[in-house]
């Protein structure tokens, strides 16, 4: 007998092409209509067949938005699932198996209280093929929750009904099907399930990482995105091309990254709101565009979903190794903004400010998000659109006007070619405040102190401060930044330490200057991040002097995000 409380986790594995992702986005949609917060992250290898994956499906109340390491179901559906999962510590003596016998069968040992057979592909092939055998898995898992049958019947109808009355038809026999099997025999492998649905998660939005971050270009403003496409950031390209037509987005598949980020800068300079997404290895070919957008002074939005490297590393895993990449890549000095989302929500919102952000003091703004974040999906409230405006600083031009003006602030007003009577000249040299090139070395100076000093001192003015989770008072306080919000938030419940506070960062460089009053009122600071060299570490050292040891770092970086069950241990130890 299975013991489930405050949530369930479910484990779908196979090789890539057998509806893994059918599954979860047709179980993930209906039990989100009937109430219940759910949330599904993937692991893939980067093969179109032969390799293993797994997607974990977690059903619960409050915060469980975050990888684990429990599997209380797990359906393989391939002999290879399961010693894939075994490998990785994911199945236990409280994991129900189900599945057919065949992929069952393996060096694993289960006791067979632990083992429920099914038979999804000839109960499917009675229905009408094998085709079905998804449709079938997911009747068997809804019965566990005492779905609706309209609410099933209503998503099969959406999703197929272009497909044929007969296709719609089959789908609902398979899933009334499977249905049947999971009330007789598998509700009754499982203790009743303490999850409470909630009326108000219906009128929840789905949504996944690259899904956040597209709409929060949409909100910005973005009305032009060249990226050449690279896992895992092209969700973000995608996502806009298919948006392209009702927000008026012009959207270019470049032929390279070099091109994409120049693109970008050129829409920049005629006015437009550009954006690039890309990955390590596409924003290493876009660093030379990054030091240009330095020197012109030219706002740009960086996407970098981060995925573990160097080179091609492991390109469909995730990892918080390009943190410093992105802090110094460029030749010569200048100013940048880093944001990295926590969560879906931060994914719209920061993206949505990266616009601004970047209009305002015309500096390139970097998302820096990761795998991880891209290929998790879950419900949240309807996002909230109250202070969202897209802040355009855009002047029109005179006859005297030079582009590049020496300001008290560093900030120069930003004309663009046609509006207004001015020459507006930009140029990859050194230049004067009319934006031709010049060697004065003296004026060099001037130009250096505007570009890097007076503007940066305005960026850590603007900084987005950090978001602190936790008692008032703390002895330790534990640090993450970007898609570790969640698995902190979840740990720290779990671990019940009434001393431990908690800072997240949604903005990694620079840095708010509130921070260093946080680290003083701890006794001891830990950091937790997906790296092997503690890069925010080096970060915190840099902008506030304050060092963290590595006996206080939980570093991961075998290409899986933390699970929240190694977060609460390490922070009971702490």
């Amino acid at each position: 007998m299975t013991s489930l409380k405050k949530g369930i986790s479910i484990v779908l594995s196979g090789a890539a092409g057998q509806g893994i992702a059918t599954v979860e986005d047709f179980l993930v949609s209906i039990l989100k209509r009937s109430g219940f917060n759910v949330f599904s992250t993937r692991e893939f290898m980067s093969r179109i067949r032969g390799g293993t994956n797994s997607t974990q499906i977690r059903v619960g109340e409050g915060n469980i938005y975050s990888y684990s390491e429990q599997s209380d179901i797990v359906i393989p559906l391939n002999k290879r699932a399961l010693p894939h999962l075994n490998k990785y510590g994911r199945i236990n003596d409280s994991t129900l198996v189900v599945g057919e016998a065949e992929n069952i069968t393996s060096d694993i040992h289960l006791p067979s209280n632990q083992i429920l057979e099914v038979p999804f592909t000839g109960i499917a092939e009675e229905v009408g093929g094998r085709i079905y055998s998804n449709t079938v898995a997911v009747g068997l898992l809804a019965a566990v929750f005492d779905v609706d049958e309209d609410i099933a019947t209503e998503y099969l109808t959406e999703r197929f009904e272009s497909k044929g009355e007969d296709i719609v038809k089959d789908n609902i026999q398979a899933y009334r099907q499977g249905h049947e099997i999971g009330v007789s025999k598998l509700v009754e492998r499982i203790d009743a399930i303490d999850v409470i649905s909630d009326e108000s998660v219906r009128d929840h939005m789905l949504i996944n990482g690259g899904e956040a971050v597209g709409l929060g270009a949409i909100a910005g403003g973005c009305n032009f995105i060249s990226s050449y496409p690279m896992s895992p950031s092209t969700a973000v390209l995608v996502f806009l091309s298919n948006q392209s037509q009702e927000f008026g987005i012009v959207v270019d598949q470049a032929e390279s990254e070099i091109s994409a980020i120049n693109k970008g800068l050129g829409a920049w300079y005629a006015g437009g709101r550009a954006m690039v997404t890309t990955s390590g290895g596409g924003f290493a070919l876009m660093v030379e565009g990054l030091s240009l957008a330095g020197m012109m002074e030219s706002p740009m939005v960086i996407h970098l979903a981060q995925r573990p490297g160097p080179a091609t590393g492991l390109p469909t895993r995730t990892e918080q190794g390009d943190l410093l990449f992105a802090l110094h890549a460029g030749h010569g000095e200048f100013p940048r903004i880093i944001l990295a989302p926590g969560t879906f929500e931060d994914g719209f919102h920061l993206t949505q400010k990266a616009f601004n952000l970047a209009d305002e003091y015309q500096v390139p703004v970097i998302v820096l998000t990761d795998q991880y974040l891209m290929d998790s999906h879950g419900n949240i409230p309807v996002l909230d659109l109250s202070d969202i405006s897209v802040e355009k600083h855009i002047q029109k031009t005179t006859g005297d006007y030079t582009r590049y003006e020496m300001t008290n602030s560093g900030v120069s007003p930003r004309g663009i070619p046609g509006y207004g009577e001015g020459l507006v000249v930009a140029d990859s040299d050194e230049h004067d405040e009319a934006g031709h090139i010049t060697e004065d070395l003296d004026l060099r100076i001037e130009m250096v102190d505007k570009r890097m000093k007076k503007k940066l001192e305005l960026l850590r003015e603007a900084a987005i401060p950090p978001e602190y989770v936790g008692p008032e008072e703390y002895d330790a306080l534990a640090i993450a930044w970007g898609t570790n919000y969640n698995v902190v938030v979840e740990a720290l419940e779990r671990a019940e330490r009434d001393d431990i506070g908690f800072l997240h960062f949604k903005q990694v460089y620079p840095l708010h200057e509130s921070v260093s009053q946080y680290l003083n009122d701890a006794d001891r600071v830990a950091l937790l991040e997906n790296s092997s060299t503690a890069q925010f570490a080096t970060v915190l050292l840099n902008e506030t002097g304050y060092k963290i040891t590595k006996e206080n770092c939980l570093l991961k970086y075998s290409g899986l995000p933390f699970s929240v069950e190694e977060v609460t241990r390490f922070l009971e130890e702490l």
